[in-house]
Order: C-alpha cells, then sequence, then structure tokens
C-alpha cells in the first residue's frame, strides 16, 4: 500500500494515542479482499494492556473517521501492543527492556547477547555473562528480546 497513506494514518493517529499516555510503534495499511487493512502497534512505560488496546482503537478510529484519511474505501482497524518480537530501534524501546535478555548484532557483523541493566540515548549498557559491556547505539545494527519463561530473580 502507499507509504503516503500509512503517513496519513499516523499523522492523524499521533495525537489521541499520545493523548492517552502511548507511543504509536508502527502503522501499516494492505489489503484485506475489498477492504483496507490498517495495522497499529502502540506501547507505553510498563506496558500495553486489555483496556489500553481498547481505548487507542476507538481514539484511532475516531481520529480516522473525523480527518477522513481513508477516504470513502472501507477499512479494518486492528491495534496491537508492540510485541516481543520487534527490533529494539528507539532509546525509549532500550529503557522498555531493563532487566530482559536480548540479542545484538553489532555493525561490524559480531552480535552479543546479554542482559539490559541501563540505556540512555547514546547506548545500552548490558551484562554478558558476568562482564557489563556498553554498547552505542550507533553501533547496533539489529537488536531484539529473547523470550525467557523464568527469567532471573534479578530481572
Amino acid at each position: 500500500m502507499s507509504e503516503g497513506l500509512e503517513r496519513t494514518v499516523r499523522a492523524a493517529a499521533e495525537e489521541p494515542i499520545g493523548m492517552l499516555g502511548l507511543d504509536l510503534e508502527t502503522v501499516d495499511v494492505s489489503r484485506s479482499g475489498s477492504k483496507r487493512l490498517v495495522r497499529v502497534a502502540v506501547d507505553a512505560d510498563g506496558g500495553v494492556g486489555v483496556d489500553d488496546i481498547a481505548k487507542a482503537s476507538r481514539a484511532i478510529s475516531a481520529a480516522l473517521d473525523a480527518d477522513a484519511a481513508m477516504g470513502e474505501q472501507p477499512y479494518t482497524l486492528e491495534v496491537t501492543s508492540r510485541g516481543l518480537d520487534r527490533p529494539l530501534t528507539e532509546p525509549r524501546h532500550w529503557r522498555r527492556a531493563a532487566g530482559r535478555l536480548v540479542s545484538v548484532t553489532l555493525a561490524d557483523g559480531s552480535s552479543v547477547k546479554g542482559r539490559v541493566v541501563g540505556s540512555d540515548a547514546d547506548g545500552v549498557d548490558l551484562t554478558v555473562g558476568t562482564e557489563p559491556r556498553r554498547i552505542p547505539l550507533t553501533d547496533v545494527a539489529n537488536a531484539v528480546v529473547n523470550p525467557e519463561l523464568k527469567p532471573t530473580k534479578d530481572a
């Protein structure tokens, strides 16, 4: 689908989502039969619950209808949380991953697996094995949270 339409949906949804205390993470617009499928992912410090998703869905739907962003063509709106498998691309993602085990691929092609112990706008602090390691965000090519069934007590 058109990147222009995704930008239009993002522009219409950002303010109402922000008013709910949520971050608008991704917007994807695609075809689903004769309708458009609008998928929006949101996140927040402390996570996003079912009530947050419901409020976000109502707010985005109202914003899209008021703005006529989708035109006359029918659409289906799906609002979800960011998800565990999404890459860590923003400083807020790293902040929210504190205590979590992550896999990081660095720009030089090497990889690191460690636990996030801190982060700021410039980098992330990991514990790799028993050693502390600082990684500048500019050196990160890709990073994801590793699912753990039983995180350590320190996490």
